[in-house]
């Protein structure tokens, strides 16, 4: 195995100066939600008229018109694709839609849905939440991916391995868990009792993959939504003490989102003691951002956490009008903003993400400059420590 993971090291160092990374994956296949989403929803719905990304200004950077991202331009998964040399993964929706003529030029199918959530539907009405974007969960995307599965491979032994050379991105998921219960009136305390019930949904989904022939997963936590122009606007208080004085974040916002990843971080460190053959790599989305929300002039950025695209107020962020709606209005340079429409993050702001993890060091085990290759502990170490 030593050997094995030195080769592929080797082989990085000699085709890094390429600018991107080949041969390392047969494949993509992508879980979450609007983070990852690269075309679902407005694939899913029966009307786009209530899909914000379904028009401009979103995709007006990268793409100059709307591809159902969220966001001016690309996500963190269309940089990981990039920095692979593989075409942007398509959304499953798209894939389904056109089987007869990408069969076999498939390298990758991305099942995440914008609002997706990682519990079933049923877990938040049961507690009088409702879902407004789409009642798919986590479970249903893998429902999905496992009746697609034939279509991607010949044979389970084919399928396995098939699996086994694919990189599996596991979101963003988890954060809608949150966003619905939170924007629909429910306290902090209530929230957090829904914690675990979120991390075993996603633990249970890694488990299967792994069982299905999964090697390398990467497994993302929460992002700081206590810096989020949409949090920022609803739990607006008077009190100086509730934000972080260098950031303008709110405090206990993001002691939240930590305590999602801490418990994240030990249901991974769980699966590595059982799974010791698979690579379970742990994405700090939320250190991957709050790097730059402490020091955002040294990335280029002039605004933090004032939307880009908005409907106006102290975060340029009002929940009655959206991004994209005839009264929004949208900065004229989002790549001077971190924050697109107050939910979402710009293209800008993406890249730099996945730079901290293809580059590091804002993944455990670290990737050693790119997906293919991995430094320091073993699953076995790690689960030791």
């Amino acid at each position: 195995m030593a050997s094995s993971n030195f080769c592929i090291y080797i082989i990085f160092l000699l085709i890094a100066s390429f600018g991107h990374v080949i041969g390392c994956y047969e494949s993509i296949i992508s879980f979450g939600d609007s983070i990852a989403d690269t075309g679902n929803l407005i694939r899913l719905s029966k009307s786009n008229n209530h899909v914000t990304s379904a028009v401009l200004p979103y995709g007006e950077t990268f793409f100059h018109h709307p591809t159902g991202r969220f966001s001016d331009g690309r996500l963190v998964i269309d940089f990981i694709a990039e920095s692979m040399g593989f075409p942007l993964i398509p959304p499953y929706a798209g894939v389904m839609k056109n089987m007869s003529s990408s069969r076999n030029s498939i390298r990758g199918v991305n099942f995440a849905v914008a609002g997706a959530t990682a519990v079933d539907i049923s877990f938040l009405e049961k507690r009088g939440i409702k879902n407004p974007a789409t009642n798919v969960s986590l479970g249903i995307q893998l429902d999905w991916f496992k009746q697609m599965l034939p279509i991607l491979c010949k044979s389970p032994t084919n399928c396995r391995e098939f699996l086994g050379n694919s990189l599996v991105l596991m979101g963003e998921i988890g954060g809608n868990d949150y966003n619905h219960p939170f924007s629909q009136g429910k306290s902090g305390v209530e929230v957090q009792s829904y914690v675990p019930a979120v991390i075993s949904a996603i633990g249970l989904a890694i488990n299967e993959l792994i069982e299905l022939g999964a090697q390398t997963l990467i497994v993302p936590g929460n992002l700081p939504i206590g810096c989020s122009a949409s949090y920022l606007t609803t739990f607006k208080d008077s009190n100086k003490n509730e934000y972080d004085a260098s950031t303008g974040c709110i405090n206990w916002l993001n002691d939240f989102a930590e305590y999602h990843n801490q418990l994240l971080q030990e249901e991974i460190h769980r699966l590595r003691e059982i799974h010791q053959h698979a690579n379970i790599i742990y994405a700090d989305y939320y250190n991957a951002a709050m790097q730059i929300y402490k020091s955002p002039h040294k990335y280029g950025f002039t605004s933090i956490i004032v939307a880009c695209c908005g409907g106006g107020g102290p975060y340029n962020f009002d929940s009655m009008t959206k991004c994209g709606s005839p009264s929004s209005n949208v900065c004229e340079n989002p790549s001077s903003y971190f924050s697109w429409d107050g939910v979402h993050l710009t293209e800008a702001a993406y890249k730099l993400i996945a730079e901290g993890l293809l580059q590091g060091p804002y993944t455990i085990p670290h990737m050693n400059n790119g997906p293919c290759s991995f430094d320091g502990l073993s699953n076995k170490e790690l689960s030791d420590q």
